[in-house]
């Protein structure tokens, strides 16, 4: 045993410098600290948006699902931790046996128990549940980047409802405008003042107006459809989104939301779910590969089992016997099968590193992304709302110089359809820079689904079997993951 125990227990290298080449700031932002992005769409100051959110991550199939993969994670890393453990099993046995030559019978009762253990000398069942743990750690993870996606995809789907809301209203308020002034060109018409040409023309910009409606009514009706989806409800049709107007986001506007602090690259990452859950998945290949390792040397096993035996059941407990065994296994051949394990498992380390790098890119481009977008769509918009504005002036004076009869109703038609296709762009505007601001929530990450989901909220009844203690990066650079599991 003393040599045994002399020789080194299989696990994998602390990874320290994984973001080891990471820019010092962003792009276009740097600030002291990273704001709190949990529940970040209580910035928009919408009650019925905190609602549907609120809805969504509780009553979401999709978030159900995540739940439900997490039990099982648990399930799995409890199984295999219980390895570590030694197992115990009562047996009874009861037989009797009648000889149909001399008639005699036979009887023969027994009742015992057995206990049996690994002795993990290499590693092997610490490193494989370690590696379970891990696992169970990782669909913690992906609960969380689900959770973030479809709180992203409610506010998306409810700001994109109100758009189109506001588009039709506008289309509705456009088509009323034109509907006047095709009364008016007609008046002037029949006193001789206007030309057939002109009265074709504006019912030509009615009709262009009114064909809008229907499918800015169907774009309306299928963002209801795909957010009654999102939330889980099976009747679409009781879906109303009252709000009238789009949160103000603002960069530079005191009345707006302003941009959040972004902090530094090192604080996006440790903030995403889905980086958290490629550096796990990492380490948890890491631990498959010890325990792979280990699985190539011998193992020990102990098994131990006590008995008590008798022909008549009331004398069972009255002759009794126990053994002790031990015993060791180890391969001599089997055509390369573990080696081929340890190679596989490496090259799964290789993939995940590769998956973890990727993970970090997507990451530091998705910030970059929103925060260059947000900037560029607040100077589109700004820039947006002056041409309408010299658009509509534009407009009052070709109206007034047609209504005094110095020129033709073409350069008022002109007017009219480019103030109103710039009016309906400004609404577009506006939702596309709600929607980055969004979508650079969303690349900011967070971890707070377990604060909004009743079930894990309020557990049941209490269990005797301690739950594993949660692995996080901090725990994976300076410590053994496997501890977790020894806890249970």
């Amino acid at each position: 045993m003393m040599v045994l125990s002399s020789c080194a227990v299989f696990a994998p290298d602390a990874r320290d410098d994984l973001n080891a080449d990471l820019p010092e700031q962003f792009t276009l932002y740097s600030a002291e600290g990273a704001d709190a992005t949990n529940r970040w769409w209580e910035s928009f100051q919408s009650v019925e948006l905190n609602a549907l959110v609120e809805e969504a991550l509780t009553g979401s199939p999709t978030i159900q699902q995540a739940w439900a993969r997490l039990a099982q994670a648990d399930a799995v890393a409890k199984k295999a931790g219980a390895s570590r453990w030694p197992s115990l099993s009562a047996e009874g046995d009861g037989k009797a046996t009648r000889n149909s030559v001399d008639y005699t019978n036979v009887e023969s009762y027994s009742l015992g128990l057995t206990a049996s253990y690994e002795l993990d000398l290499w590693g092997r069942v610490k490193s494989a549940a370690a590696a379970a743990a891990l696992d169970r750690e990782v669909s913690r993870e992906s609960l969380n980047t689900a959770a973030i996606t479809l709180a992203s995809q409610t506010a998306l789907s409810w700001s994109g409802i109100v758009s189109q809301q506001l588009q039709t209203e506008l289309i509705r308020k456009q088509l009323e405008a034109n509907k006047t002034s095709l009364e008016l060109v007609e008046l002037r018409f029949r006193k001789s003042q206007a030309t057939a040409l002109d009265v074709y023309q504006q019912r030509q910009a009615v009709a262009n107006t009114e064909a809008r409606l229907p499918l800015a009514e169907l774009r309306e009706q299928l963002l209801r459809n795909e957010l009654a989806a999102l939330l889980g409800r099976s009747d679409f049709q009781t879906l109303e989104i009252c709000a009238t107007n789009l949160p103000s986001i603002g960069i530079h506007d005191a009345n707006g939301v302003k941009l959040p602090s972004i902090g530094i690259p090192a604080d996006v990452l440790a903030n995403r779910p889905d980086v958290r859950q490629a550096g796990l998945k990492l380490r948890s290949a890491d631990w498959s590969v010890s325990a792979a390792r280990a699985d190539r040397l011998p193992a020990i096993r102990l098994s131990a089992s006590g008995e008590y035996a008798n022909a008549e059941i009331s004398d069972l407990f009255d002759d009794w016997y126990a053994n002790l065994i031990g015993s060791i296994t180890g391969p001599i051949f089997e055509g390369g099968r573990r080696k081929a394990e340890v190679k596989r498992t490496r090259a799964v380390v290789d993939e995940r590193l590769a998956a973890y790098r990727e993970t970090v890119l997507n990451a530091m481009k998705e910030v970059e992304d929103a925060l260059v977008s947000e900037q560029k769509q607040q100077d589109y918009l700004t820039a947006l709302e002056r041409n309408v504005e010299l658009s509509r002036n534009s407009y009052d004076e070709a109206l007034n110089r047609y209504r005094n009869g110095q020129s033709q109703y073409l350069p008022v038609l002109v007017e009219l359809v480019s103030l109103q296709n710039l009016e309906r762009d400004l609404v577009a505007a506006q939702t596309d820079l709600l929607q980055t601001r969004i979508n650079l929530y969303r690349a900011l990450g967070g971890s707070w689904a377990e604060e909004l989901n009743p079930v894990e909220s309020q557990k049941s009844e209490p269990s005797d079997e301690q739950d594993l203690q949660p692995v996080t990066l901090q725990t994976l650079e300076n410590g053994d993951p496997h501890e977790a599991v020894e806890k249970n």
